[in-house]
């Protein structure tokens, strides 16, 4: 008697235990991971740093820091009808059956892999469209003028920018009806990714070509902090490389070097207005 039927119902079984488990304890999962890669990387950055940063580590954390505040707080103002914003969205498309993947018959563990991969892809095009929409690209160079690249770096970015993504995910999941837990995983691996690939830490070559056909890593993002436009319109992955690949928005290095590169924008490069205010303040400057 083959035992596949039973070891597949003990994987799906234990897939489901796993996802009950992540579901039920979002919070901390979230806080988790969020605290732990920015003590990671941030140490990493201080053990093996890239490339010696041009303002102050402290100023910048808080700076940096100061705006994921704000932007928690104007997510839970705007979408107060959601508790659990995405993941709690993700869970009324489901018990309404709302979205391809409640329509379709398929294994629990393709829909959230399904799930995942297209998100993923989703934030790559949004990412591309904030590039190329002059009044998106006006909310989104408050993350590309920072002077520097480092971990905090990946979590700097304009409120408005912040709720319009929101927006977008929540627009996808309805279309699409992922499970919760593809959309919860999905969003972990966004904010946790972004920090690793803005971390300021020297990878060792081999390991960053062998990561770099998979995921995004710091030096495969550090491209598109240049201020070369050309690169700066390259590399617009958050998590999966396969996107700037399949695309044909690729660029392996940079021209200058990873060490003689300039970061940032070429018509912001005064450290001194850099503030919290000036950046909150960037997108409705001329």
């Amino acid at each position: 008697m083959s035992d596949r039927p039973l070891a597949r119902s003990t994987g799906s079984r234990y897939i489901g235990l796993m996802g009950e488990f992540l579901l039920q304890n979002e919070a901390a999962v979230r806080m988790t991971v969020f605290g732990g890669m920015l003590a990671i990387m941030g140490g990493l950055e201080l053990l093996s740093p890239k490339r010696r940063l041009s303002i102050g580590r402290l100023r910048r954390w808080v700076q940096n820091l100061g705006v994921v505040v704000v932007n928690t707080a104007a997510l839970r103002l705007v979408f107060f009808f959601l508790p659990a914003l995405a993941v709690g969205f993700a869970h009324l498309m489901a018990d309404d059956g709302f979205g391809l993947l409640n329509l379709i018959d398929l294994p629990f563990w393709a829909k959230v892999v399904i799930g995942v991969v297209v998100l993923d892809g989703i934030i790559w095009a949004q990412h591309l469209a904030m590039h190329n929409v002059p009044v998106l690209w006006r909310l989104h160079r408050v993350h590309h003028a920072d002077l520097d690249i480092d971990v905090t770096t990946g979590l700097r970015f304009h409120p408005v920018e912040i709720i319009l993504s929101m927006a977008l995910k929540l627009g996808a999941i309805a279309l699409l009806g992922p499970p919760a837990l593809a959309v919860l995983i999905f969003e972990i691996l966004l904010n946790g990714g972004a920090m690793f690939n803005h971390a300021n830490v020297a990878l060792p070559r081999w390991l960053d070509r062998v990561l770099r056909t998979v995921i995004v890593t710091p030096d495969f993002h550090r491209v598109h902090h240049s201020v070369i436009v050309s690169e700066t319109n390259s590399n617009f992955g958050f998590s999966l490389s396969v996107w700037d690949r399949l695309f044909g928005t690729y660029t392996a290095q940079p021209a200058e070097g990873h060490l003689g590169m300039d970061i940032g924008l070429a018509e912001y490069r005064d450290g001194d207005r850099q503030g919290f205010g000036w950046m909150l303040a960037l997108p409705f400057r001329r």
